[in-house]
């Protein structure tokens, strides 16, 4: 059976073989993270390495999305794995096992009835005209949703209006807290409520925070977005897993490789509160992107594009 890596790696360390090939792993992978060059036999050796681990459960563990230690469990997987960064946008395997189930994510507000009966409904009948407003009081009404969201933003509003910058680095973290730590039937209502007019959409829009965890005065570069972001294992983890999960397929028809928008969907909340953070881009649209422009990318224009193209243009998400 699939162990999460945090469990294989104890059973590698105990064993002295398995141990010596993982901190030749460690070695190359961290010389990776430090971006320093690797001479052939450098190479060769952490090649060898991996090769060596063929056996071992080490090489076929993965992490849960919401498990204890998933920072260390991540830095274990990526150790084993460090080769598969080669290359801009070549995250083709995914850390995270169990991928999400498409009828999970089919159930509708019919089984939030249990929280909203016996409480005040007057204040939800008024919401049928802004469904994001109507998630949003469906969120208050469970302490734990309350609770996060309020908490994140509270960290990501500090600093508007005064010339004080807000800590996007704790901003992100509430933001992934919160999508981490409370139940899909709340947040992924509160992400992807239909809206029909701006006054819903801005609501939308601004669920993440936008002025603090999304865009900056200027728009960086996307290639040096995406190098940020494999430097960091939570974010290269969620990216990793957005591309395994959200990868377009023009000759197929729902225009999605593994046919599970479920995946997709929960693959792209995944990437909230990264250094890759998306958002919609308008009130009046359900068109997203990340804040990064591919200007003066010179001769990596086409994967400055690619980059781009997941979030812009991407017909499986």
């Amino acid at each position: 059976p699939r162990s999460d890596c945090v469990m294989a790696e104890q059973l590698c360390l105990s064993d002295s073989i398995c141990n010596a090939t993982y901190r030749i792993l460690e070695n190359c992978a961290l010389a990776k993270t430090r971006l320093l060059p690797l001479d052939h036999d450098s190479r060769v050796r952490c090649l060898n390495a991996e090769f060596d681990l063929g056996n071992s459960s080490l090489l076929h563990c993965k992490c849960h999305r919401r498990m204890k230690r998933q920072e260390h469990c991540l830095r274990v997987f990526w150790t084993v794995h460090s080769s598969v960064t080669d290359g801009y946008f070549s995250l083709e395997t995914s850390p995270y096992d169990n991928p999400a189930n498409e009828e999970h994510w089919k159930t509708d507000y019919n089984k939030l009835a249990a929280l909203v009966s016996g409480k005040n409904c007057s204040q939800l009948a008024g919401d049928a005209t802004n469904p994001c407003l109507k998630a949003t009081h469906v969120c208050n009404l469970s302490k734990k949703c309350v609770r996060l969201r309020t908490e994140y933003a509270s960290i990501c509003t500090k600093g508007a209006g005064s010339e004080d910058v807000c800590d996007r680095r704790r901003c992100h973290r509430g933001l992934r807290n919160f999508f981490e730590k409370v139940p899909e039937d709340f947040t992924k209502r509160i992400l992807f409520c239909p809206c029909q007019d701006e006054f819903c959409g801005e609501r939308r829009r601004k669920t993440i925070v936008p002025d603090c965890s999304f865009q900056s005065n200027t728009k960086p570069n996307c290639l040096w977005l995406l190098d940020s972001c494999l430097e960091d294992h939570i974010c290269k983890s969620q990216l990793a897993d957005f591309q395994q999960n959200c990868q377009p397929a023009d000759t197929s028809p729902d225009g999605c490789s593994l046919h599970n928008h479920a995946a997709c969907l929960q693959a792209y909340m995944g990437m909230i509160g990264t250094l890759m953070t998306p958002n919609y881009v308008s009130n009046s649209s359900v068109e997203v992107s990340l804040w990064c422009t591919c200007e003066s990318s010179g001769n990596q224009k086409e994967k400055c594009d690619h980059i781009l193209g997941m979030f812009e243009s991407n017909k499986c998400l």
